[in-house]
């Protein structure tokens, strides 16, 4: 009983932690940082521990919304990888997984790629820079997207699951490219 306890109170601090500096009065940053996204309210849950650190400064947005994306990536991966130990699915299903586990693999290449220059824009470099961080960001989010169309039109609540996360994924991966093209748009 005290470790379910324990589990649900660490559970409830972490649903929490994010939004302790957006109570505090630094949501202004956060919220305007992330008025160019699409998935808004998810933008400002998950990044609203950067606010006081990314003000209003679009490079440290830009790393935060990939660094974010990374981390959901990997969970994602990690369950894809999970599915394709068990070997849960059939048929075409197995091999859509098997599929959505290579491309989430070149996803998390890309966003590491992508995290790697954005710490160290250059003005000199810049807009090579952010051409390959967005072709990079772009191509993850087109990866997710085909793992998706590997499940196309096939049910099942294994199958919703799986579309439910990858989805998810894709919303932290389109955020993330939205700050990145609002990084492009501003400059160093």
């Amino acid at each position: 009983m005290a470790i379910l306890v324990t589990s649900m109170l660490l559970l409830l601090s972490w649903l929490i932690a994010p939004w302790s500096s957006w109570a505090s009065g630094d949501s202004g940053y956060v919220v305007d940082a992330c008025n160019v996204t699409t998935y808004q309210d998810l933008c400002i849950h998950s990044l609203a521990s950067y606010s006081n650190i990314a003000k209003r400064d679009p490079s440290k947005w830009a790393r935060a919304g990939v660094s974010v994306t990374i981390g959901e990536t990997k969970n994602t991966t990690r369950y894809l990888l999970g599915l394709k130990k068990k070997n849960r699915f059939k048929g075409r299903n197995r091999v859509a997984v098997y599929d959505c586990v290579d491309v989430f693999q070149d996803t998390l290449d890309n966003l590491h790629k992508s995290l790697g220059v954005l710490r160290q824009i250059s003005a000199v470099t810049f807009e090579t820079q952010m051409e390959d961080v967005t072709t990079w960001v772009s191509s993850a989010l087109t990866d997710e997207e085909t793992c998706l169309d590997g499940f196309e039109g096939q049910k099942g609540k294994q199958i919703k699951l799986l579309e439910s996360r990858v989805k998810r994924v894709s919303y932290f991966t389109s955020n993330a490219l939205a700050l990145v093209a609002k990084l492009a748009s501003t400059g160093p």
